[in-house]
């Protein structure tokens, strides 16, 4: 299970920083603290 969880978080992760950059073009201000919710 841990070894599937990391590969999911992996995988996760980089859909994030997609969806990331997608928050912060659409709020722009509420980028910075969208930034600390994903985390």
């Amino acid at each position: 299970m841990a070894h599937k969880k990391g590969v999911g978080s992996s995988k996760n992760g980089r859909e994030s920083e997609s969806k990331r950059l997608g928050v912060k073009i659409f709020g722009g201000q509420p980028a910075v603290a969208g930034n600390i919710i994903v985390r």
